[in-house]
């Protein structure tokens, strides 16, 4: 297993659950247009499954930061 997919299975808790509050905030402010406010449980559907992504491309860069603090020490 790679670095990147260790660091990203370890992340992924916290981008998905970065992403449901986002996404439910979100539509808090997008009911002051008119749109409907998401539930709790369709933000949390939701941040499981743009947390996926989310944690993926945050974990590359965590990993690049690790490989350049490796080859300055």
């Amino acid at each position: 297993m790679s670095r990147q997919r260790r660091v990203t299975l370890v992340l992924y808790p916290f981008g998905a659950g970065a992403v449901a509050v986002n996404l439910f905030f979100a539509s808090l402010i997008l009911s002051w247009v008119g749109l409907p406010v998401l539930s709790p449980a369709w933000s949390v559907l939701g941040g499981m499954i743009l947390g996926i992504p989310a944690t993926h491309l945050f974990a590359g860069h965590i990993v690049r930061l690790m490989e350049r603090a490796e080859t300055q020490a």
